[in-house]
């Protein structure tokens, strides 16, 4: 067997790690771990993440974080169509019908991002993506313990939910969708995949070189 057939197959079974390390639909939905501001509703515990509160009536446009042209901000009620989170009295960002799919790109791949769902409805839905490929979608019915009726007060339907990345699984995108009225969320966070360092690497290269030199031998022996 030549060097460049020795290679190919250590190089296989280098890819097989790395495949095996990122499952298509790990991602998690939980709830809690939140702290209860006064006048803003509910921010996430999450270690390391970085928070957009919308206090200053604005979504990022530009940058790491890219919330799409349609995105809308509003304070307080407005009968028929949108309705404050639970303890929150301060600008949020409310999804319908009329605003259409609200979209937050990511310029680097993220492990997670939370928000502070207010009044949770089955009709409200969240899409998690990673380089262009849908790999889950939750709706209000997925938040454990809350009954998604549109309850607006009580801690109950208006909690802080967390969408997880499993093992070495990350995403870049998020939209938010609602087919009725509205999708109200605030305090949204998110937190950068950690990149394995280069020793790591050179470590999972190594791996896969011995398993294709293994396999290798076997079949020389086998001949």
């Amino acid at each position: 067997m030549s060097i460049s057939q020795k290679v190919s197959l250590a190089l296989l079974g280098t890819s097989i790690v790395f495949m095996s390390a990122n499952p298509a639909s790990a991602i998690s939905l939980t709830k809690g771990g939140s702290t209860l501001v006064s006048g803003e509703g509910q921010y996430t515990n999450i270690q390391g993440a970085t928070t957009i509160n919308f206090n200053d009536g604005v979504a990022p446009s530009s940058g790491l974080v890219t919330y799409s042209a349609n995105t809308q901000i509003v304070q307080g009620n407005k009968s028929g169509e949108y309705a404050t989170p639970f303890g929150n009295t301060s600008k949020y960002l409310t999804v319908s019908p009329n605003t259409g799919n609200v979209t937050i790109n990511f310029a680097a791949a993220l492990d997670y991002f939370g928000f502070y769902w207010g009044s949770i409805d089955t009709y409200n839905f969240v899409d998690v993506y990673s380089g262009g490929s849908l790999i889950k979608t939750f709706s209000g019915a997925d938040v454990p313990g809350a009954p998604a009726n549109g309850e607006q007060s009580g801690n109950v339907n208006n909690v802080y939910v967390n969408l997880l990345g499993g093992q070495g699984e990350t995403f870049d995108k998020v939209v938010f969708r609602s087919t009725g009225f509205a999708f109200e969320n605030d305090n949204h966070s998110y937190r950068l995949a950690t990149v394995p360092e280069p020793t790591t690497i050179l470590g999972l290269l190594a791996f896969g070189a011995l398993g294709g030199g293994s396999l290798l031998k076997r079949k020389s022996k086998m001949a």
